[in-house]
């Protein structure tokens, strides 16, 4: 970020490319405009207490000579940010977070808007976005949330936790039920697949995107169930024997801290997206 002009105007709706962008910011300093809203106005809070965010989009514009966004799905407010950049020939800079969707994630309504440069934070998303954003400059960083976390992840004492990280996936996958609901009910159905010994109890934890009570009905159909609320991953792993999830990224960073990843998608589901060796699939695992 260094490299950049200041002031920096830094915009974030959704978690995880927040996440990175903090790790970032505590390390490399500078003058920064932030403003955040949804699961990244929490983040902010808790990151930099002391450091008031800017009232709007427009007062963190005001006077920025460029501009960090993250590239998620739960609003516009990413969106609207560079294309007001672009308007004002701010320099954009645009975080990716993930491995999939990438040229999905700089539309809206039809509407495209590149960055002038987006920035990722290991060599598999560094790859793809080479293949699918021609043109645009990718500079790769060290992933500092994830070492962060992984530092933080004590050894597990006992057995039998399961942690499933939940997240909205977006597509009914050819049938009348969301995505995230059918990987769930699969894993569910399936535990012996992958967790041989017995649960003994396992922990939904739900996305910082999701509405409160989405997963309710769950805590109702097994005692063993109950939701996760631990402060961050870090917390929530060091208390996992297994972890389980669609193509969060929370898998990656469990495969880092050590932990059995499973990725939860169903047999009638498309192919894990997820680059990282290690994850393993329920939905090819014997019950022989």
């Amino acid at each position: 970020m260094h490299e950049l002009r200041s002031p920096i105007a830094v915009v974030a709706h959704d978690a995880g490319a927040a996440n990175l962008l903090l790790a970032w910011l505590k390390v490399w300093g500078g003058s920064v405009r932030a403003y955040m809203a949804g699961p990244a106005a929490k983040l902010w809070i808790e990151a930099f207490p002391d450091r008031p965010m800017c009232v709007s989009l427009d007062d963190a514009l005001d006077g920025a000579s460029s501009l960090v966004t993250g590239t998620g799905w739960g609003s516009r407010l990413e969106h609207d940010a560079r294309v007001r950049a672009c308007t004002m020939a701010v320099h954009s800079v645009a975080v990716l977070d993930h491995w999939v969707n990438y040229p999905q994630r700089f539309e809206r309504d039809g509407q495209v808007q590149w960055p002038d440069e987006v920035w990722v934070a290991d060599v598999w998303a560094r790859q793809l976005a080479h293949e699918v954003l021609p043109g645009i400059s990718v500079q790769q960083f060290e992933n500092l949330y994830l070492k962060n976390q992984v530092a933080k992840v004590r050894p597990v004492s006992g057995q039998g936790t399961v942690l499933y990280v939940l997240e909205p996936v977006r597509q009914f996958w050819g049938r009348d039920v969301e995505g995230e609901f059918q990987a769930l009910d699969f894993a569910l159905a399936h535990l012996e697949l992958f967790c041989p010994c017995g649960a003994r109890q396992i922990l939904l934890r739900p996305h910082p995107s999701e509405p409160p009570g989405k997963y309710s009905t769950y805590l109702l159909r097994d005692p063993r169930i109950r939701l996760d609320m631990s402060a961050d991953m870090a917390q929530a792993l060091s208390v996992a024997n297994i972890v389980v999830g669609v193509e969060s990224f929370a898998l990656t960073l469990a495969l880092a801290a050590g932990r059995p990843v499973y990725s939860s998608l169903p047999p009638w589901a498309p192919a894990l997206r997820l680059p990282q060796e290690g994850i393993q699939q329920i939905r090819y695992l014997s019950s022989t």
